[in-house]
């Protein structure tokens, strides 16, 4: 039964889904492979818009009904193959790159941690305690905050339980940028070494 857009099967194993899912992406990407070869056509820039615009979205579609299939390892290896076929054509690889060094190389990350973050997303925006929860969001970099403001320096009088402290001035050198390093056991100053 298909209902939504999902498709249901008597015993809630979403094969038929997956299936279909993954069939409609891979046309999706053979067609849009006869104009993304390697010298020439679409370039990295454009295919990865098209898959995150495109084709993330059909995969994505419904995950918090039925992405814990994503379990199984014939489920994920559909549709890791699908996010495959996309990969190769984004970095213009040959088709013998693992599927890891693929989601590195793109900077995609894999489908099944995708679907996964998803399901925590909804399940996130269901629940009734929203206050209390944090979510990381996309900030502009002019509201970033300065790293000079959120680090805190402890005091000096202050009982530091750290074994290994490092600390420079950041002063030039024929040499280079100079730093100390200290080692302390129980409080107590064991050697100190100057690395250059």
């Amino acid at each position: 039964m298909k209902y939504l857009g999902i498709i249901f099967d008597s015993k809630l194993t979403f094969r038929e889904h997956v299936n279909y899912m993954a069939e409609k992406c891979t046309k999706l990407i053979f067609a849009l492979s006869k104009s993304a070869k390697i010298n020439w056509g679409l370039k990295h820039a454009a295919l990865k818009t098209i898959y995150t615009g495109g084709i993330l979205p059909l995969l994505l579609y419904g995950a918090p009904v039925w992405g814990k299939v994503i379990d199984k390892a014939c489920y994920k290896l559909k549709l890791i193959r699908v996010q495959r076929l996309i990969n190769i054509k984004i970095a213009k690889v040959y088709r013998t790159v693992s599927n890891e060094a693929l989601c590195i190389i793109t900077g995609l990350t894999p489908i099944d941690i995708t679907i996964q973050e998803a399901i925590e997303y909804y399940q996130l925006m269901k629940s009734s305690n929203k206050e209390g929860t944090l979510v990381d969001r996309d900030t502009e970099v002019k509201y970033w905050h300065h790293p000079a403001e959120t680090i805190t320096l402890p005091a000096e009088n202050n009982e530091d339980t750290s074994t290994i402290k490092i600390f420079t001035d950041g002063s030039k050198s024929e040499l280079g940028v100079g730093a100390g390093l200290a080692i302390f056991i129980a409080g107590t100053h064991v050697t100190s070494l100057q690395v250059k």
